[in-house]
């Protein structure tokens, strides 16, 4: 299933939700345009390497803020248009209503929290993979826990794939959302085929769903910041 739009209208305008898809957008446009080398430098530089983590001292002081910083850089970069489509698609259909319900600067530390404790779920779950992990996915995962709390009754117009054919049809987010997260379930208990950080995306959407709730009720009435 591919969400594509929900019938959830917001109150403000999302200022967060945009500005961090156009900057995901930016970022990778940049890394089309870098030679390949200069590419694998990057990710090698700014992606999430467990090992390089769970390597460190915890009083050598450089290594760990300099591996620290990939926890939040590793969210602006993707590895193909497919990976940042979808999730910047996810993030706009769901991240807006998030961002409305707890105001703009809540929502961009509840974003940069969730994916934090994203990585860290992944970090644990491979503390010895040497591969970098990028993508701003656990983060929407967060996203993705907050909405179903939230809103488990709002229609998704889903792209539901069937066996011989595909159809549009509008689907409670209780529904959608935990399948997807079923799916993850699944994926884990598979490790995860294709490379993808499913205990990420599992760490994240919990954060989501426990987080939601302090966030919003510390917000003030009076203001959306």
């Amino acid at each position: 299933m591919i969400p594509l739009k929900d019938d959830n209208p917001t109150r403000s305008i999302p200022f967060v939700t945009v500005s961090v898809i156009v900057a995901n957008v930016a970022v990778f446009v940049w890394e089309l345009l870098l030679p390949p080398d200069a590419y694998k430098s990057l990710i090698t530089a700014l992606g999430v390497t467990p090992l390089r983590i769970t390597q460190i001292h915890p009083l050598d002081a450089e290594r760990l803020l300099r591996s620290g910083a990939t926890l939040f850089t590793a969210m602006f970069l993707h590895g193909s248009i497919p990976h940042v489509a979808l999730n910047m698609l996810y993030l706009w259909i769901f991240g807006n209503n998030i961002e409305d319900v707890v105001g703009h600067g809540r929502f961009l530390a509840f974003f940069l929290v969730c994916g934090l404790l994203a990585s860290f779920s992944q970090v644990v779950a491979s503390p010895r993979s040497e591969v970098p992990m990028i993508g701003a996915s656990g983060a929407i995962s967060g996203v993705l826990g907050a909405y179903l709390v939230m809103f488990p009754s709002a229609r998704v117009l889903t792209l539901v794939f069937l066996v011989f054919f595909v159809r549009v049809v509008s689907i409670p987010a209780v529904i959608v959302l935990g399948s997807w997260f079923l799916l993850q379930l699944l994926n884990a208990g598979q490790l995860a085929p294709g490379g993808v950080a499913v205990f990420a995306h599992i760490g994240g959407f919990i954060s989501g769903v426990a987080l939601i709730a302090p966030f919003r009720k510390r917000r003030s009435r009076q203001s959306l910041f």
